[in-house]
């Protein structure tokens, strides 16, 4: 069994759910969003920026009760504030473990973009913790520390060498795996786990624990005809050892397609970072060009 067949496949809607409003915080581009459950409410946290700030990221809030359908929050609810995120905070990812939300997000200071991690109670209120790795030995753009972007397992290892431990995989140029105690203290392995086969591979939503191991929704980035073009993927990973790769996708889940996908910001781009499941449907919240939040929701094979 493949890990297409554990989701099933995804059938995007073909408009976005969420487009730039005519003003304020994100009248510019809103995408790249976090979207978990509460209560039985969609409560999205997405990535904005405004026009004329150089800002490269706030984060807003955004309630449905379809999942399609979102009303927002009239002002972010994480701002740049410290000199490792001066310039934007971007990119969330959101689990929740007991009764706290965990958030990775990345932290840029307009020259290196590195993993950050806040928590909170309410999914409105939070507290940063800082970066995550002081020192990351492996440059991307040139730069040292470059760790951009992390997804966090939600459940501790039972068995293998990283029992006791959760587990995050992170990083884009290549996927690289650490472990925590407490998920607010991190070591890495050195080596990379997944490498990209274009430009780039990056993470996903947060992983999932299946039957037939750890499935690793991520982003992988190629060199076409139309320029660099953004793709959706699957990796499935061993359930005891979370750095042997058993599986890994050919074709991408999802591609830019249309109009609002393929022109944007950034152009030719579908950047996965949330999988919601409500009532036995999957619903995949993603990017697309750098300006919209898309769904594509799980299809069952006739």
């Amino acid at each position: 069994m493949s890990p297409s067949d554990l989701y099933l496949s995804f059938r995007k809607l073909q408009k976005p759910v969420l487009a730039p409003s005519k003003e304020g915080f994100d009248s510019k581009n809103t995408y790249n969003p976090a979207v978990v459950l509460r209560r039985g409410t969609f409560v999205m946290l997405y990535r904005a920026e405004a026009k004329g700030d150089k800002v490269t990221g706030r984060i807003g809030l955004a309630l449905s009760k379809d999942g399609i359908n979102f009303v927002r929050h009239p002002e972010p609810v994480v701002e740049p504030e410290y000199s490792w995120e001066k310039a934007g905070v971007e990119d969330p990812r959101v689990v929740r473990v007991g009764k706290t939300y965990y958030m990775t997000y990345t932290g840029y200071n307009g020259e290196t973009a590195r993993l950050c991690v806040a928590t909170s109670k309410n999914l409105l209120s939070w507290k940063k913790h800082g970066v995550i790795f002081d020192e990351f030995p492996f440059e991307k753009n040139g730069r040292l520390n470059w760790t951009k972007s992390g997804a966090i397992l939600t459940e501790k290892m039972k068995s293998g060498p990283f029992k006791g431990r959760y587990i995050m995989y992170f990083g884009d140029s290549s996927i690289w795996l650490a472990r925590s105690k407490d998920l607010l203290h991190w070591e890495y392995e050195a080596r990379p786990i997944l490498k990209p086969r274009g430009h780039l591979v990056e993470p996903g939503p947060p992983p999932v624990l299946t039957d037939e191991g750890i499935l690793l929704i991520h982003n992988e980035a190629f060199w076409r005809d139309e320029g660099l073009t953004y793709t959706v993927q699957e990796a499935l990973f061993d359930r005891e050892d979370p750095r042997k790769l058993l599986w890994r996708s050919k074709k991408p889940i999802l591609e830019p397609e249309f109009e609002w996908e393929r022109k944007g910001w950034v152009s030719n781009v579908v950047f996965a970072e949330s999988l919601v499941e409500k009532d036995g449907r999957g619903y995949l919240y993603y990017g697309g060009a750098d300006r919209y939040v898309g769904l594509a929701t799980s299809v069952e094979h006739s």
